[in-house]
């Protein structure tokens, strides 16, 4: 069984890595929630923390924003409660 998120440094790195973004906007957001709330993520917060990180800058900010909804592989329960979270930050 692999590591969990919280249990692997370089896990918690790339994490980190991979919330860098092109616009600025969801850097500060992104970047915020991880601030607060990185120690406390789950393994299923993690997986739909990464799906969120697939999507492009703008289908991100529009996500965030609350223009759109997940969709196709981001469309799972997991995701749209780590998203209400998200724009809470």
């Amino acid at each position: 069984m692999s590591q969990t998120h919280q249990a692997d440094p370089a896990k918690r790195a790339r994490l980190r890595w991979r919330a860098r973004r092109g616009l600025l906007e969801n850097d500060l957001i992104v970047t915020r929630f991880l601030d607060r709330h990185e120690q406390d993520l789950s393994d299923e917060e993690v997986d739909a923390f990464s799906r969120l990180m697939d999507l492009s800058d703008n289908e991100l900010l529009d996500m965030l924003l609350a223009r759109k909804e997940p969709e196709g592989e981001a469309d799972l329960p997991h995701v749209h409660r780590l998203l209400a979270r998200l724009r809470q930050a």
